[in-house]
């Protein structure tokens, strides 16, 4: 497997582009074929959401349309209409049924869409549809909200299959499978039951991984579309590629989440399951004193055990051990519960970190799990307490 550039356009039988125009934008993906998704568990469900899994009933999809800087969530029969025009809109573009049309929004929620915008927005981005590179580079940017960078990656599998992603994410991330989008294209023959298996699988592993703030939005959405213009291929190396794929935005999602300055990855093994090691993982990504102490470089070890105690997993605390590493360096600061002694200039190194990895051995069974998440700074509150103003 080798990872390539071009994101989802590296992918045959896939057109993108994308316009962003202030705090709005839009993104326009044609590709047709079989498709499966993934949505919020939140129970304020988005009208996008409600419309897309209604036209997956169907198992395919030809188009996808995504807009940035409003949810269109929380807006009733009115902003399910919304949602409906704008299938119907993409739809009359490409000359397709809109039933087979994903339609994906984030952005601010309570607010009614408006359809002036979209309608001019749509008129540009599908006069430069395009299967360059830059289309897919343009549909990133285009759905981005708070996000600092775009978020678009492919691999290649040894048999030519291409899978691509873009995403989006920055705060109000906790994804229960924040805002968290992700759209997904693969060239594979697959039926839509064998692509939804190994979405959920990919899922699991990689965006239900990541807490940026603990928050599970009404819009997260992962769609995945196979144009079937490649072969059919060996199912595990396609399950490894799309876990490739889905583990690398998701690490761009808590790298990039709103105000962060380092990126934590959680490691835990030795749970009595791995229900329970996914429990430890995200308790301490979620922490908000683990992630303070990160953001202000302090090797306040403490807080990860405390969060591991209360993250509702089975804990023997004289079975802990407990390390911290970043910039190829790392300290064993717990084994089995002992206490060791570090020099503060190993941990000051690790603590300077631009990505710090935390790792938990419960010694219990062989339970495993990674979790992703970022520090907490001042700069999370101030993005949050004037996002509308």
């Amino acid at each position: 497997m080798n990872e390539i550039e071009g994101g989802i356009c590296t992918v045959k039988g896939v057109s993108a582009w994308g316009v962003k125009q202030g705090k709005y934008g839009l993104a326009f993906i044609s590709a047709k074929g079989n498709a499966a998704g993934v949505f919020t568990r939140n129970r304020v469900i988005a009208a996008p959401l409600i419309l897309t899994r209604q036209h997956l009933e169907g198992g395919k999809l030809s188009a996808v349309i995504v807009n940035s800087g409003n949810a269109n969530a929380f807006t009733g029969l009115e902003g399910l209409e919304d949602a409906r025009t704008m299938a119907a809109l993409a739809a009359d573009k490409l000359g397709i049924d809109e039933k087979s049309v994903g339609v994906a929004s984030t952005g601010i929620i309570g607010h009614r869409l408006d359809m002036d915008i979209i309608q001019s927005q749509l008129n540009q981005v599908e006069k430069a549809l395009t299967t360059s590179n830059e289309g897919s580079a343009q549909s990133a940017k285009a759905i981005m909200t708070t996000d600092t960078f775009t978020k678009e990656v492919a691999v290649e599998l040894s048999d030519g299959t291409r899978i691509g992603g873009i995403a989006k994410g920055s705060g109000m991330i906790e994804p229960n499978m924040g805002t968290m989008l992700a759209f997904i294209y693969t060239d594979a023959i697959l039926d839509q039951l064998t692509l939804k298996q190994c979405l959920h699988s990919a899922v699991d592993k990689s965006f239900n991984m990541v807490v940026v703030d603990g928050d599970t939005s009404t819009n997260d959405m992962t769609l995945i579309t196979a144009t079937g213009q490649s072969g059919t291929p060996d199912l595990k190396k396609f399950q490894d590629g799309l876990d490739k794929v889905c583990i690398t935005l998701a690490r761009m999602i808590a790298r990039d989440g709103e105000g962060a300055t380092r990126l934590i990855e959680s490691r835990v093994k030795g749970a009595a399951s791995h229900t329970d090691a996914v429990l430890v993982a995200k308790a301490i990504v979620r922490s908000p004193l683990v992630k303070s102490a990160i953001f202000g470089r302090d090797p306040n070890w403490g807080r990860v055990v405390a969060a591991v105690g209360y993250s509702g997993a089975q804990v023997e605390p004289d079975h802990i051990s407990l390390a911290f590493a970043g910039m190829d360096k790392s300290a064993e600061l717990v084994i089995g519960g002992r206490i060791l002694e570090v020099t503060s200039g190993t941990l000051e190194d690790i603590m300077g970190s631009e990505e710090i990895i935390i790792s938990v051995d419960l010694g219990l069974d062989n339970g495993s799990a990674t979790a992703w998440g970022c520090d907490l700074s001042y700069d999370y509150v101030r993005i949050n307490a004037e996002y509308t103003t």
